[in-house]
């Protein structure tokens, strides 16, 4: 999988995570896509990197994930590698838990039906290409969960799931499918300083683009990488030891 000459789709592209995978891949020579809900984002992203195509959509809606991928077809129609990158994150004490449903359920559609509605809205698409790829980008927290962030972790969860049995059912195909576990990367995911002590976004990206153009589909880096490769004994203890350090903060009593 070389990330040159291709065409790219990132949700969740104009900030964090996948606004540097868009600038990187760009330098790269490839032609990319980025789609937010937010037309702020979407106008910042695009005085940073002009050459940036974007499409504005709530993927948290059934509807307007269907409407993307429609607009897909007319705008950007030679996509030929997906990535699911949008995410949200809250911090949610479950015995405070007395908001509406759809306030929680929100973090569910985003992180976790959205990629996997995504990735079954383009196939039949990526499976017209020569070489193609669906990347969904899950969360060091499906290995040690967060309980800070219960429908995140649940979120990510059942995405990686999606994403494990979505590359055994394409193994024959020319559509490979990779999952990216980032560690805490220093973005605003969680608001603009829950990540600030993750690893720098720079030092990230790169590693992440040199697993993927080396075929590894589980990508991963830093904490993330050592979590993966751990014992169950090991990752057992490190949730656990996790765990004591935000079970006592005012913010996630309070959340």
């Amino acid at each position: 999988m070389k990330l040159v000459n291709k065409h790219i789709v990132i949700t969740g592209g104009t900030t964090g995570i996948g606004f540097q995978l868009a600038k990187h891949l760009l330098e790269a020579g490839n032609k990319v896509l980025v789609v937010d809900c937010s037309e702020q984002n979407i106008n910042e992203a695009l005085k940073k990197e002009p050459s940036l195509q974007t499409l504005q959509a709530d993927l948290s809606n059934p509807e307007e994930r269907v409407e993307l991928v429609g607009k897909l077809e007319e705008v950007f129609p030679e996509y030929d590698v997906f990535v699911n990158n949008a995410g949200i994150q809250r911090w949610i004490n479950l015995q405070n838990a007395d908001k509406d449903w759809s306030f929680y359920h929100q973090e569910l559609a985003i992180n976790f039906e959205a990629p996997m509605h995504l990735s079954m809205l383009t196939l039949n698409h990526l499976l017209t290409k020569k070489e193609a790829a669906i990347v969904n980008v899950s969360s060091g927290l499906v290995i040690n969960p967060g309980a800070w962030v219960p429908l995140y972790t649940s979120g990510k969860t059942g995405l990686h799931g999606f994403t494990e049995a979505l590359r055994l059912q394409l193994q024959d195909t020319a559509v490979d499918v990779f999952e990216i576990f980032p560690p805490a990367v220093n973005t605003e995911l969680g608001g603009s300083t829950e990540h600030a002590y993750g690893v720098a976004v720079d030092e990230f990206i790169p590693a992440v683009l040199a697993q993927i153009e080396a075929d590894q589909f589980h990508v991963t880096y830093g904490t993330s990488k050592e979590q993966f490769n751990a014992s169950k004994e090991v990752n057992q203890q490190t949730t656990q030891n996790t765990w004591e350090m935000f079970k006592e903060n005012p913010t996630f009593l309070n959340a």
